[in-house]
């Protein structure tokens, strides 16, 4: 389902043609090859409703990682679509905008996809069976960047309204940020003007290793962050495992974290056994 009517904000359609650009020489993760998509200038949303024998009502908008360069489309998005089904939540998977724009801020076309996308979520929450108080964002890498920052920036649309979909609140009722890169600004501890935290931020689950390519220390400041900004988050760190796993398993215990990000759903009360949207 294609997000905007038309041109999407801002666009000037010169980036070239939407395709896969992976090559025989790019890394496996788990002994298989990653999807990379590029040259996204028509940002959709792909609906994986929950089976209805599993159904609890929740749903999570899907932020594949990528450096805001490309789209990890399977390993960051389909897999992590198929996860969510069994555990019985429906998984809306974004292809948002990539490249960055030369003339924008590498996340202003993706955050506008993802507020555009969260509106026609909770709006059409009755007709996909969900329950528009339990609808989260789930991030990788870049996409856990553009999460946070969806949980940080839900007050005004960063685009003009398009239709009804946008006078409904994007903000997620939860998040989820898995190895996120971009928390902290370049050589410092200090978080991006984007993640300004407030207590209105959605609770938070981090997984990330110390190892991670990308400096660990993002996490831990904007874990922080959120502690003083007194939002319910939960922090796990592994000591190796590297960046970009994805739901793949191997030998890194680090693998096992989709077990806690269930664990977390339930606890916090997003997960309830045979509870469809409308029901208590």
């Amino acid at each position: 389902m294609l997000l905007w009517p038309g041109q999407a904000p801002g666009e000037k359609g010169d980036i070239g043609e939407e395709q896969d650009t992976t090559k025989p020489t790019d890394n496996q993760v788990a002994g298989r090859p990653v999807v990379r998509i590029g040259n996204v200038s028509k940002p959709s949303i792909t609906v994986y409703p929950a089976p209805r024998d599993k159904a609890s009502g929740a749903a999570v908008i899907i932020c594949p990682g990528g450096g805001y360069h490309i789209l990890a489309w399977d390993l960051e998005g389909t897999e992590v679509a198929e996860w969510l089904n069994q555990i019985g939540v429906t998984a809306v998977l974004l292809k948002y905008r990539v490249p960055a724009r030369k003339d924008r801020t590498r996340f202003d076309a993706p955050l506008q996809d993802v507020q555009r996308a969260m509106g026609i979520v909770r709006s059409r929450a009755a007709e996909w069976g969900i329950d528009p108080a339990r609808i989260g964002v789930m991030g990788f890498s870049a996409g856990a960047h553009l999460s946070a920052t969806l949980s940080c920036n839900f007050e005004k649309r960063t685009y003009p309204a398009v239709d009804a979909a946008d006078n409904t609140s994007c903000r997620p009722d939860f998040a989820m940020l898995i190895y996120p890169g971009y928390l902290v600004e370049k050589g410092t501890t200090n978080l991006p003007p984007e993640l300004s935290l407030s207590a209105r931020v959605a609770p938070t689950f981090i997984a990330q290793t110390q190892d991670d390519s990308v400096p660990v220390e993002g996490s831990l400041y904007y874990y922080l962050g959120l502690k003083q900004a007194k939002v319910p988050a939960e922090m796990h760190l592994y000591a190796k495992g590297g960046h970009g796993y994805g739901l793949r398993p191997t030998n890194q215990p680090v693998t096992g974290w989709p077990k806690l990000a269930e664990a977390w759903m339930r606890n916090l009360g997003v997960l309830r056994e045979g509870v469809r949207a409308g029901e208590k």
